[in-house]
């Protein structure tokens, strides 16, 4: 049997909500107090799960929390949940980023971690460089990088920006060279977040295949953090779903997945911010509100019809404003791409606009599907993108159980004729 390269034990990770980073005199003083009289942490015990969508009752909550798991050596570990469900404050702490409240770690081998695009670049040097200081941070010898150099600036691809300041590169760009480089340089353990999201079609296809590679031939572990759905099924032995900051499910891939998404249904199919203030957005335009919901009955069926409503504001005027809709799988293949224009330069003004549109019955078939969304200009500038955030499935026509779905993303009601010629 392969050997535990990382085995976690009763792991938690508290954080202090508003002034981040900051700590009071009078909660020093309590825990030192606490403290001497030989008690725990007062603030452990107060915490809130972590349920981003529900007001906070406490100033402290919980990230993670009593998450226990091992991973072998060789193995792919996909590590799936909601956005908010802990997904990434695991890998922080698997990277050494931030320390774990309570709980431990015990590694065994060199990490590489890719959690966000140029990890562990520094923006003044250049690609070569930088490929030298990720060695020597791994504890690569300089000769034992020369001799991967070539391999990892080919599989890159930027090898006319190389010896250019990776300040000066784009996201795209710097994540082809952070990737290669994380990949080549043989850690034991490579953590990969969703940051691989941020290159192209087939540099993603590329980075799947190297990952695969790494643990079936290298026998490397990988921990694999994405929301597409058919990757982690392809490429994980293994998944854990995580809801809440807590473990929801640990086991089989293709299993986790439909855990994960099985969840989805019970999830509201709509985003809604009463403090405008407290809605995605920026400086620009704010996504108040967005709702999913059938023309009849309780439940999305493929027999019944779909409202769709988002409510956009903005602080502009005298602007064109548009915004458009994509709708995707839980496979991440695109539907359908639809939009239109909200405000023209005559009528724009500071205030909230609704945008609504209904699918009609029999068009998508049963599944899981996502609405992403961008706030734009002249149908050209992108002012806000919110992406895959709200989900919801589709359930069969006839009871509404979750009946197996026939081929296909769509499921039209065709009326057939039929002639009989002698």
């Amino acid at each position: 049997m392969s050997e535990v390269v990382i085995k976690i034990e009763s792991l938690s990770k508290q954080y202090r909500l508003g002034q981040v980073g900051r700590r009071t005199l009078s909660h020093d003083i309590n825990r030192w107090w606490y403290k001497v009289l030989g008690k725990g942490d007062p603030y452990a015990k107060v915490g809130q799960e972590n349920e981003r969508s529900k007001k906070a009752e406490s100033e402290y909550v919980w990230a993670l929390r009593d998450i226990c798991f091992n991973v072998r050596q060789g193995q792919v570990l996909g590590v799936i949940g909601r956005n908010g469900a802990g997904k990434s404050t695991l890998l922080k702490i698997l990277s050494k980023v931030t320390a774990p409240t309570t709980g431990q770690i015990k590694l065994n081998g060199k990490i590489a971690s890719l959690l966000e695009v140029g990890t562990g670049f520094h923006p003044e040097l250049s690609g070569r460089d930088n490929i030298f200081l990720n060695g020597a941070i791994l504890g690569m010898s300089r000769k034992e990088v020369q001799r991967k150099f070539d391999a990892i600036v080919s599989f890159s691809g930027v090898e006319r920006y190389i010896d250019t300041p990776v300040k000066r590169y784009s996201s795209g760009m710097y994540v082809r060279l952070a990737f290669a480089v994380a990949a080549h340089l043989e850690p034991d353990i490579l953590i990969v977040d969703e940051v691989l999201a941020v290159g192209d079609a087939e540099f993603q296809k590329k980075c799947l295949g190297k990952i695969k590679d790494v643990s079936e031939k290298d026998g490397r572990t990988v921990l694999f953090v994405s929301h597409n759905m058919s990757a982690v099924k392809a490429l994980c032995d293994s998944c854990l779903v995580l809801k809440n900051g807590k473990t929801f499910f640990l086991g089989n891939s293709l299993e986790g997945v439909g855990y994960y998404e099985s969840e989805v249904e019970s999830i509201a199919s709509s985003l809604f911010h009463e403090d405008i203030k407290q809605a995605p957005g920026n400086d620009l335009v704010k996504i108040v509100s967005f709702t999913v919901r059938p023309t009849k009955n309780n439940a999305i069926t493929v027999r019944s019809g779909i409202e769709v409503e988002v409510v956009v504001y903005s602080f502009l005027e005298n602007r064109n404003l548009d915004v458009t809709f994509d709708l995707k799988t839980g496979g991440d293949i695109t539907v359908f791409h639809c939009g239109c224009v909200i405000t023209s330069q005559k009528n724009s003004r500071k205030g909230s606009y609704k945008v609504s549109f209904t699918l009609p019955p029999f068009l998508l078939n049963v599944g899981m599907y996502y609405f992403s969304l961008i706030v734009g200009e002249d149908m050209r500038v992108a002012l806000f993108k919110l992406g895959s955030f709200v989900g919801f499935k589709v359930l069969h026509e006839s009871d509404g159980a979750n009946h197996s779905a026939l081929p296909g993303i769509i499921s039209p009601r065709i009326e057939y004729q039929v002639e009989y010629g002698s």
